[in-house]
């Protein structure tokens, strides 16, 4: 990775699904993780499989308290000195960082990480207060909201104004029905605090897109109920038809690190 970055922005999704999620992103000044749901030792793998550099990171910011979003954090800040974000109801519910001190945020106040500001903002999923951010460098504005069972209008008008979005698209419908998994989990995953699939995410950035959005990750992609060739076209498809083609589509992966972005 070059030194000096040609945009405000960049972005790396060193793993996202439910098997552990983390996302890499740095400015000229700061480096930070959204979550860090793989152990510390693969995190520091990938980032330098990456070209990235751990010692570059000051803060890992915790989106809610699923072991798939957290499993990396203890160790990660303990090693590297790392800050630690989260808000006091995620906090409370992480076990095994009761050592460890927390910065806390409130949903919709802003606070500053470096040279990045990071708006967090309410999702709706089942865990005890999930949020998305969007984070701000200058011009750039990235938009993060995965692990959300439906849009929000606030969701929705976070989410505008953003160049670059690493959104869910965890499932899909037809192949979610058709599973042999049992009735309960289906209803949780599609349920009103699941997770998003491939068609509301397509319809949810086709309402959003605007003239500022240029790139979307789609993120947490369910390994039994999903393809990542089928998220792609699902999305893609309904881009195009409503004149958004332009808008590039990327694939995130549970076992390795996603192409870089910038913003």
């Amino acid at each position: 990775m070059p030194d000096s970055l040609a945009s405000p922005l960049r972005i790396c999704v060193l793993a996202s699904g439910s098997s552990g999620n983390c996302i890499h992103i740095e400015s000229a000044d700061t480096a930070l993780l959204i979550d860090a749901g793989i152990s510390a030792k693969e995190t520091l793998r990938r980032m330098t499989e990456a070209g990235l550099d751990p010692a570059k990171l000051s803060a890992i910011c915790v989106s809610h308290e699923h072991s798939d979003h957290t499993a990396g954090i203890r160790v990660l800040c303990k090693n590297l000195k790392l800050k630690l974000y989260a808000n006091g109801d995620t906090a409370r519910a992480v076990r095994g960082t009761e050592a460890l001190e927390w910065n806390l945020f409130s949903n919709g106040s802003p606070f500053q990480i470096g040279d990045i500001e990071l708006l967090p903002f309410p999702l709706p999923h089942d865990a005890y207060d999930p949020v998305g951010f969007i984070l701000s460098c200058g011009p750039a504005r990235l938009g993060i909201a995965t692990d959300l069972g439906m849009p929000t209008q606030l969701i929705r008008e976070r989410l505008r104004g953003c160049q670059l979005i690493v959104l869910e698209a965890n499932h899909d419908e037809d192949m979610v029905q058709n599973s042999p998994r049992p009735w309960s989990l289906k209803q949780r995953i599609t349920g009103r605090q699941g997770h998003l699939s491939n068609e509301t995410a397509a319809a949810l950035l086709a309402e959003i897109a605007g003239d500022s959005l240029q790139q979307v990750f789609l993120a947490h992609l369910s390994k039994d109920c999903n393809r990542i060739d089928l998220a792609l076209h699902t999305v893609r498809s309904h881009l195009a038809s409503v004149g958004l083609d332009h808008i590039r589509i990327l694939a995130t992966h549970p076992d390795r690190v996603s192409e870089f972005a910038d913003c």
